[in-house]
């Protein structure tokens, strides 16, 4: 079943869409991530222009966080006064990344910008993963021991003045950490359409020392309203929401959530994070090629 996509200008089937949210929300429902960072390069793989993949994917991990944060509200998962920290430096990046779409988007470097952006994180996230997985996997079989670790934040983040207490989260750090980690993360939601979850919850692990019972939480609470007001900058700047698209990307990825949540009960995390690893490695090579492969004949004359 064929429809036309009026923002991306070309007919696309509709059940291809729908399969490759499907697919992309059973690897949300199973690794924990929004999936945006697979949505856009698989959606630009089938032909759909950089910009609009972006900004149409950014509309769709809205939609698909709404589920999950009202879960982990049933639970007290979630640290709303860090989260809205987090949020009022995510607008602030979405309004200085759509200033840098539309610039590159004038001079007509946006797909490249993209596509290389892309390479880069995705590469250093997969191989991150990768040798964590397998870590993971070699504690759990007695090949090695496990590493204790100390839940504390960052130097740097405890150098920084104004210290407020986050009580949720069991932190007294300054607001300027958190605020300058969802600036950047906004920035990441326009340029590409991502939620930022895959960065969001090592850092603030790793980085603002959160406990692990609220990280998650409070990334889908920050990724809802980031990823809505990224959605409201494109529709109102850059014109490239296709609202068809998003539709049925949304269709498949809400189903596709709730099969992979119930498929993450039954499997080991570390093997999960290595099939995750392995997945983002794959389209991350597959990126570099469509950059660095040039094609026999550069230019196509098609008889209508």
């Amino acid at each position: 079943m064929d429809l036309y996509l009026p923002i991306a200008s070309l007919s696309v089937n509709a059940l291809v869409i729908v399969a490759l949210g499907l697919g992309v929300g059973l690897l949300s429902g199973m690794f924990g991530v929004g999936g945006g960072f697979l949505t856009t390069p698989l959606l630009i793989f089938y032909g759909i222009p950089p910009t609009v993949a972006a900004a149409s994917a950014a509309s769709q991990v809205t939609g698909a966080s709404v589920s999950g944060v009202f879960a982990h509200f049933r639970r007290d998962g979630v640290d709303v006064h860090m989260g809205l920290v987090l949020v009022a430096g995510g607008v602030v990046g979405s309004l200085v990344g759509a200033g840098i779409f539309t610039q590159l988007q004038a001079n007509g470097s946006i797909d490249t910008v993209i596509a290389i952006l892309y390479v880069l994180m995705l590469g250093s996230i997969g191989g991150l993963m990768l040798h964590e997985s397998v870590g993971a996997i070699r504690v759990a079989r007695g090949h090695a021991r496990a590493k204790p670790r100390r839940r504390r934040h960052h130097p740097l983040v405890a150098m920084l003045p104004l210290r407020w207490r986050f009580y949720r989260s069991g932190l007294y750090i300054s607001p300027l950490a958190p605020l300058i980690l969802g600036f950047f993360t906004g920035i990441l939601t326009v340029l590409l359409g991502v939620g930022g979850g895959f960065i969001l919850v090592p850092a603030m692990l790793y980085l603002l020392g959160m406990g692990t019972q609220v990280v998650v939480g409070t990334s889908l609470f920050q990724i809802l309203f980031v990823t809505a007001a990224a959605t409201m900058v494109h529709a109102t700047t850059t014109k490239a929401v296709d609202i068809v698209l998003a539709a049925l990307l949304l269709l498949g990825s809400v189903i596709g959530a709730q099969l992979g949540a119930r498929m993450a009960q039954k499997a080991k995390p570390e093997y999960l994070r290595l099939v995750l690893a392995i997945i983002v490695l794959a389209v991350a090579l597959r990126m570099l090629l469509g950059l660095a492969w040039r094609p026999d004949e550069i230019y196509t004359v098609h008889t209508l």
